[in-house]
């Protein structure tokens, strides 16, 4: 016969394995990356030059970050879509849409106003797993994690600016995409996928740039 104690502290322990996930989910969202990862590349871009570093970082995290937000958070009060983080994989085309065009239109401001090769770089990179992501969403019809793909090649593009150190953080990857199997919010397959697109396309694209322009 089980024991008062082991009936009373099993909902309080997945009660706080939710609340766990959810912190992750909520602070390691790609909106947060894609406004903070900017600032910090280009910290190292313009050799440490605070307005130079605003001027270019807010370039590519307002236009990939808040604009797209403002857009995904207004369609899911009116109930477009069915949250801020649009689970659904068939709601996923306007959000998807907004992120690429105002990323886009961030990119040319930057290439026009002659910004740092790295943050060309960084917003080209940041466009090619949005584009990809959505490949794989709408052609395939699966839906892949852009908690995974974004947290996970914001990893590696921090470890190619900076240094190999950067590369500790992958356990925050590991961390949001334990998030979204535990809220149920994505299988394991659908993390595991959007890592690897984050890797290839994000990371991987970044390093690649930077071997052409840098």
């Amino acid at each position: 016969m089980s024991s008062p104690h082991t009936t009373d502290t099993t909902p309080t322990a997945t009660g706080a394995r939710r609340a766990v996930a959810r912190l992750a989910t909520e602070i390691l969202a790609p909106w947060v990356w894609v406004l903070g990862l900017p600032l910090v590349v280009a910290w190292q871009a313009t050799g440490h030059q605070f307005g130079a570093t605003l001027l270019w970082g807010l370039i590519v995290g307002v236009t990939g970050s808040v604009v797209p937000m403002i857009v995904i958070v207004r369609g899911a009060k009116k109930g477009a879509w069915d949250g801020h983080h649009v689970t659904n994989r068939e709601g996923r085309i306007v959000p998807f849409a907004a992120c690429i065009g105002s990323l886009a239109v961030g990119w040319v401001a930057l290439i026009l106003g002659d910004a740092p090769h790295q943050m060309i770089s960084l917003a080209a990179a940041m466009l090619l797993t949005l584009v990809v992501s959505l490949l794989i969403t709408f052609g395939a019809k699966y839906k892949v994690s852009l908690h995974g793909a974004v947290a996970a090649g914001a990893v590696v593009i921090l470890a190619v600016v900076y240094n190999p150190w950067a590369l500790v953080l992958t356990l925050l990857v590991v961390w949001v995409n334990w998030s979204r199997v535990v809220l149920r919010d994505h299988t394991t397959g659908q993390v595991l996928l959007g890592t690897v697109v984050g890797l290839i396309a994000g990371g991987g694209g970044y390093w690649v740039l930077e071997q052409m322009l840098g």
